[in-house]
């Protein structure tokens, strides 16, 4: 059994722009544009919030002056054109439980405790218990002993449903019963895809201080990511440390 105590987050997918099928489409109406980002999504949503206006080859030039206008207006729905995917693992089920509650632009593909066997199961153990002898000993005895149970309910369904012809159901039913007693703090893996406007909302809505430590750390990590991907639409946030030793994400263009 391995105690985890720091997230991993793996940005894995994102958008790319078909060129082609842009030309084709400014050729068709006899205009012509280009931006000086090679960003996907940066590319998509300057291009969404142009076609609202008819504005291609006008006005604003740079895509970050762009994005800029759109972000200081509050015009979030061009956003939504913007799409990663993400996978995030080392990660608690009090985590996931907290992160699925955001269903507006999200998507979710979580581990199935169903079918995957927890017996080797890892754990996500809080820095605040962690950090103290005395506490950090009441969590792991009562880990250990949730997980044991869990062993050895699995043990007994698999004999239980032994007359069950069918390999893969025979091992779900024992399972899917079993994992009732495995605690919150059990290890999983999902991933996730969502867009630039649910994205932001995510970010301002915990990876703040009054936001879970976890759901925080992991929130922070997603936006380092992605104002590493895409500045334009993610440079306006600041982190910044707290005297705990944790962070916070702020931006002066909030619910845009």
């Amino acid at each position: 059994m391995n105690v985890i105590r720091q997230p991993r987050v793996y940005l894995v997918g994102r958008q790319q722009v078909d060129s082609g099928a842009l030309d084709r489409f400014l050729a068709d109406h006899e205009t012509a544009w280009s931006t000086d980002t090679d960003i996907g999504a940066e590319q998509l949503c300057e291009m969404a919030g142009r076609l609202c206006y008819l504005s291609f080859g006008k006005g604003r030039k740079s895509n970050a002056e762009y994005m800029g206008n759109i972000i200081d207006s509050a015009h979030g729905s061009v956003l939504e054109h913007a799409v990663w995917n993400f996978v995030i693992v080392g990660v608690s089920r009090s985590f996931t439980h907290e992160l699925v509650r955001h269903r507006a632009g999200f998507g979710y593909s979580q581990l199935s405790q169903r079918y995957v066997d927890e017996t080797a199961a890892d754990f996500i153990e809080p820095d605040c218990i962690a950090d103290d002898p005395e506490l950090h000993a009441v969590w792991l005895e009562s880990v250990r002993q949730s997980h044991a149970a869990y062993v050895r309910l699995v043990d007994g369904l698999s004999l239980k449903f032994a007359d069950e012809p069918d390999r893969t159901l025979r091992r779900k039913l024992a399972r899917q019963a079993a994992r009732s007693v495995l605690p919150n703090a059990t290890e999983t893996k999902i991933f996730v895809t969502a867009n630039a406007r649910a994205l932001r909302h995510f970010i301002e809505a915990r990876a703040n201080e009054h936001a879970e430590v976890e759901i925080r750390r992991v929130a922070v990590m997603i936006l380092r990511l992605l104002q590493a991907e895409a500045p334009n639409i993610f440079g306006d946030y600041e982190i910044v440390g707290r005297p705990d030793g944790t962070e916070v994400a702020r931006t002066a263009h909030r619910k845009v």
